[in-house]
């Protein structure tokens, strides 16, 4: 393991998914799943997220595109999350599942509209 890039990704994590949400995510890991837990870490987000290249907002459209295709809500909800901690607004989170829901289908868009909406509310 790269120790340099492990402490950046774990910085990023905090960052874009909260530190309790990641806190408890190292703590709960064990010997069946710490590796995967420090992979995660390491390359997706000392690696890829910890790159200047894309700003985390890009990062976080990107991500809610992906995650609403591929049809993995639990992890569209973290990163729904993390874009508004990155700065993306209500306006261009609706703009970003309108597109999610042309390209991807609107029961996917009915989804992700709904997961928004939820968060956004929660947060005030």
């Amino acid at each position: 393991m790269d120790k340099e890039r492990f402490d950046k990704g774990l910085e990023m994590r905090k960052q874009v998914l909260g530190a309790e949400y990641v806190e408890k995510s190292m703590r709960g890991a064990n010997h069946f799943n710490r590796e995967f837990q420090e992979l995660v870490t390491e390359y997706a987000w000392g690696l890829c997220w910890g790159s200047d290249v894309l700003s985390k907002k890009e990062r976080s459209i990107l991500n809610l595109g992906m995650l609403a295709a591929l049809g993995r809500m639990h992890e569209f909800e973290l990163h729904f999350k993390g874009a508004v901690r990155n700065g993306l607004t209500a306006d261009q989170l609706k703009e970003v599942l309108t597109q999610i829901a042309v390209y991807c289908g609107i029961p996917a868009g009915v989804e992700c509209f709904r997961i928004g909406r939820k968060v956004l509310d929660e947060q005030g």
